[in-house]
Order: C-alpha cells, then sequence, then structure tokens
C-alpha cells in the first residue's frame, strides 16, 4: 500500500482533506479490508505527515461509517451489519428513483447522450470483467464507473443537494460491496443500456420503476456476502486485538 498524494487528486486542500482522500482510496481499494485495523501513527509515516491530519482524516471517515472504534479495541475500517445494508439500500433506493424521475424530466439532451454512451461502455466492462481474466484493477474500475454512472443521473437530475446525497451515499456502499465481492455478478445483456433508455426517454414513472429494479438487483446476494465476512473466524469477524489503537 503506497501513500500517493497525487492519487489523491488534491491541489488546494488541507493536509487532513489530503490524507482523508487516500486513506479513503484505500479502504475503497480494499488495501484497508472491512475489519481490518487502522493505526493513525503508522498512516502518518505511509503518508508522510505529522499525526495531527491524519487523525483528523480518521475522525471524519468514522463520522461518515467507514470506521468505527470500540474502548481498549481501537478503530477498524467498519464491518456492516445486516441491518446497515438493509436500511442503506432503502436510503439509496429512496435517493435514486428520485434522481432518475428528476433526471427524465430535467436532463438535457447532451447528458441523456453522455449517460446513452455511459451505459454502452459500462456493459462492454462488465461483459470483460465476468471472465475474471483482466485482474484486480480493471475490476476495482468497473466499479468505479458504475459509480460514475450513478452520478452522471444525479447530476442531470440538476438538485445539488439530492447529488450530494447520492454522492456520499454511493461511495459508502461502493466500500462494503466492493470489498466482499468475489466477482462481478452476470447481468443480463445490456443491462446498463436497458436502464439508461428508460430514463432518456422522459417517461417520469417508466425511470422510477427502472431505477427501482435496478437498485434492487443482487441486493440479496450481497447481504448474504456481508453476513458471511462478519462471522466468527472471518477476516473482518473479530477485533485484532494486537493491532495498535493509534
Amino acid at each position: 500500500m503506497k501513500a500517493s498524494r497525487k492519487t489523491a487528486g488534491v491541489e488546494n486542500g488541507t493536509l487532513a482533506d489530503e490524507a482523508y482522500l487516500a486513506i479513503r482510496e484505500w479502504i475503497l481499494r480494499g488495501d484497508l479490508a472491512l475489519g481490518e485495523p487502522v493505526s493513525s501513527r503508522r498512516l502518518a509515516r505511509q503518508l508522510g505527515m505529522s499525526h495531527l491530519p491524519v487523525a483528523q482524516a480518521l475522525r471524519r471517515l468514522e463520522s461518515e461509517g467507514f470506521l468505527e472504534s470500540r474502548p481498549r479495541a481501537g478503530t477498524r475500517v467498519r464491518v456492516p451489519t445486516e441491518k446497515d445494508i438493509m436500511e442503506r439500500y432503502e436510503v439509496r433506493e429512496a435517493l435514486e428513483t428520485q434522481s432518475a424521475r428528476l433526471f427524465a424530466k430535467r436532463a438535457s439532451e447532451a447528458q441523456r447522450r453522455k449517460l446513452s454512451r455511459m451505459a454502452e461502455v459500462l456493459d462492454r466492462m462488465f461483459e470483460r470483467a465476468a471472465s475474471g481474466e483482466l485482474g484486480a484493477e480493471f475490476f476495482f474500475e468497473v466499479h468505479r464507473f458504475h459509480f460514475e454512472l450513478h452520478l452522471a443521473i444525479a447530476e442531470g437530475a440538476n438538485c445539488q443537494a439530492l447529488q450530494e446525497l447520492i454522492e456520499r451515499n454511493q461511495i459508502l456502499t461502493f466500500n462494503w460491496f466492493y470489498d466482499v465481492a468475489a466477482h462481478l455478478e452476470e447481468l443480463p445483456a445490456g443491462f446498463h443500456k436497458q436502464l439508461a433508455e428508460s430514463l432518456v426517454g422522459g417517461d417520469e414513472a417508466a425511470a422510477d420503476e427502472a431505477m427501482r429494479a435496478h437498485v434492487r438487483n443482487g441486493r440479496q446476494d450481497r447481504v448474504k456476502r456481508i453476513e458471511q465476512r462478519s462471522q466468527p473466524g472471518s477476516r473482518s469477524g473479530a477485533w485484532r486485538s494486537s493491532a495498535p489503537a493509534d
């Protein structure tokens, strides 16, 4: 796991912002896996920073649900419960269906064309990744591009508050589901293209229905994987008391 300030993509932010983005990137990539202990001093050394900005970044990540702390056990990457996941799905469904309805109503022609192109690219990426021969980096990029597609829908909805909520929710669930996925699930041909067609068509009810089905697809399978990872004896099933807390 290498520290990369360039990867963090911060030009004008504070050191705490830089640390936050770098550590979040490690979490999203699974370099810091679910349940893994987090040491602020070790991370500070890896980032070449003092302890203070890293500690500030960790507090921010904990407030956003990426990390969790317990007395005498330290801090670790948060392991979501079944209840956490189901509630997050309920929130996601509410946010994403409203985003789809507003996109159908408000998106510009350029935004509709962009979404159609992205959906076709994403379907091809899923097809290539399904072979399992392209490695972890491509697997990560498929998930990242899927995340970007949903942000493009939120952008076309033309509601800044909704866009910010969707981005926050998407990043957290991206971490949970990317980390536990053993493989990309097989999807019907043109899965994302069909979603895009429903949204660009301008029918709000059709957009709502298509997005609702999209969000619910594979939900139970993902919940089951999280449950398996949370069982005693799994990599993320117990706190590792030997790791330093800070």
